[in-house]
């Protein structure tokens, strides 16, 4: 069945109930404050300065209405549909109303350069563009260098010339359901990579991969129909789409919060009775940071609907889900892992209810399996370190256009995920890092994220990086980059003491004090911190010759 049929069986049960509320934070902006202000105005629960929300009818007559206009305007089965939008109330049935005219939809990362919208809409052949009014300088830039596109709608106010109004044009056409076939076999999307080691991949999807990840995430975190479903990362991401995914299966609600402040995610739980919240590592830490220094005060809200909070997109350091957990005592907790190849979060999950095996990313998801395998693709023993595949009805097509690389990382219907893991004796599966991260000093392999959930235990620490650096004796050696918290001080010499607790060949040889690049995704930007930093160690490496 194709995940536009839920949107169809939604719609019909659930007619007039609300199942998408977009909400806006207040504008940062400084405003006269008298004493009646502190008496009468709790400061962190500013009023949101917009609310939107949607029925299941409108969202599917939405949706039918974009598809009728690009079956219109000619965009045939399998041409392609780009979405350059943040996150919106507009976003999701403009996603449904392309797969709804057999099209391809191809969601674009908000932080991509003209250059690199170009290089996406080239390499996925797209064929119409949409795009919202942060982007119309960008697209400015290169729309006399992009002929293929040929319908271009804008999603906004004050429409530019060389584009035509989205909203001005879907008013017009039908908002019946224009019944193309569409079967699982179908391509269905294509999501890139995120491209932190160049111009990122394109990965193609089926229509059984979508629907592959709504089975997936409602199994493993058991969403009912009274849930409602908080999303704060980018719809564009399969991160967060695919985790709605399951809410969407049930026709529970979702709250788009345009906004990552932790006041602002805890007032949203709070106003809008929220059930799941999934966060990325930083919010997170941002969240307990604030409650620890009397930024949010609990008492305040009220937030005895939250049963879920789960954590995914990069390694999760155990002593966050601890503080988290002596705070929030009452919370179900779940770590997801997947990749954008893997349509998403799943195919490994730790499991509610696993606590005592928090630092590892879990077992095989619901529909998925995995295996531990070493250079020949050999299964290892117990305990062994090797790169971890995994192979279900979630992994992608193909590589768009890219035959090599596809070959690299699809072998027999297994996905080479390129990261290093571990496997227990209970059959939990622990990340050890990526396979291209790791640190090969005086023969020793050192790999970055255990070393760093170790630095993360020291107070004063925010957010680290471990990093490998040119050696002349040792070939490399192990950097961390610490950003410190706000408000806290801390010093090489009391890292260095730190560390006396590592084994010596792990301790960092190189303290630097910076703050850690993350993508939207929330990974962190190694290849970008060894790039700024690799120099300065060359240069160090030439002036000690």
């Amino acid at each position: 069945m194709p995940i536009t049929d839920i949107l169809e069986t939604n719609a019909r049960n659930f007619t007039d109930e609300v199942c998408l509320v977009e909400i806006t934070p207040p504008e940062e902006k400084k405003r006269e404050v008298t004493w009646k202000d502190y008496e009468l105005v709790e400061p962190e629960r500013v009023p949101f300065s917009r609310r939107r929300e949607m029925t299941w009818r409108h969202f599917d007559e939405a949706a039918n209405r974009f598809a009728n206009l690009l079956l219109e305007r000619g965009i045939k089965r399998g041409e392609k549909v780009a979405v350059l939008l943040m996150n919106s109330l507009e976003w999701l049935p403009i996603y449904f109303g392309a797969l709804r005219a057999g099209a391809i939809v191809v969601p674009l990362n908000y932080r991509y350069t003209a250059d690199e919208i170009k290089y996406c809409l080239e390499l996925a052949e797209v064929d119409a563009l949409l795009f919202g009014p942060e982007f119309i300088g960008r697209v400015e830039l290169i729309c006399d260098q992009i002929p293929r596109v040929r319908e271009r709608f804008y999603v906004g106010s004050g429409c530019p010339s060389f584009a035509e109004s989205y909203h001005e044009q879907v008013a017009y056409v039908s908002c019946d359901n224009p019944h193309i076939a569409i079967t699982d076999a179908d391509d269905a999307a294509i999501y890139f990579s995120s491209g932190t080691t160049g111009f990122p991949k394109a990965i193609l999807h089926t229509h059984e991969s979508l629907m592959s990840s709504c089975r997936t995430e409602q199994n493993h975190h058991h969403q009912q129909h009274d849930d409602v479903f908080l999303c704060i990362p980018p719809l564009y991401h399969t991160g967060a789409k695919m985790h709605w995914f399951g809410s969407f299966l049930v026709g529970s609600k979702a709250v788009l919060l345009r906004g990552v402040k932790p006041q602002w995610i805890v007032q949203a739980v709070s106003e809008e009775k929220v059930s799941i919240v999934w966060l990325l590592v930083p919010w997170a830490q941002d969240i307990l940071d604030s409650i620890e220094r009397g930024e949010i005060d609990l008492s305040r809200y009220d937030l005895s609907h939250w049963r879920l909070m789960h954590i995914g997109a990069q390694p999760v350091p155990p002593s966050l889900v601890r503080r988290w957990l002596q705070v929030f005592p009452h919370h179900d907790y779940d770590t997801n892992y997947g990749l954008s190849e893997s349509i998403g979060p799943g195919c490994v999950h730790l499991g509610i209810g696993n606590i005592n095996k928090v630092g590892a990313i879990g077992k095989p998801g619901f529909g998925w399996q995995a295996k531990i395998v070493d250079p020949s693709a050999n299964e290892v023993a117990r305990g062994e370190i090797g790169e971890l595949i995994v192979k279900g009805p979630g992994v992608m097509k193909c590589y768009y256009r890219d035959a090599k690389a596809t070959a690299e990382v699809l072998k027999e219907g297994w996905l080479f995920t390129g990261d290093m893991a571990r496997c227990d004796e209970d059959g939990f599966i622990f990340l050890v890092d990526r396979k291209k991260d790791v640190i090969i000093t005086g023969g020793e392999n050192l790999y970055p994220v255990q070393i760093e959930d170790f630095l993360r235990a020291f107070p004063a620490i925010k957010d680290v990086a471990v990093i490998g650096l040119a050696d002349k004796r040792l070939g490399e050696i192990a950097a961390a980059i610490i950003e410190v918290k706000p408000g806290f001080e801390t010093s090489e010499v009391e890292i260095q003491k730190f560390c006396e607790a590592l084994p010596r060949y792990k301790r960092p040889r190189r303290i630097i004090f910076d703050s850690v690049p993350r993508n939207p995704t929330g990974k962190i930007e190694k290849p970008a911190l060894r790039k700024k930093f690799q120099a300065e160690s060359l240069v160090k490496t030439q002036t000690e010759e």
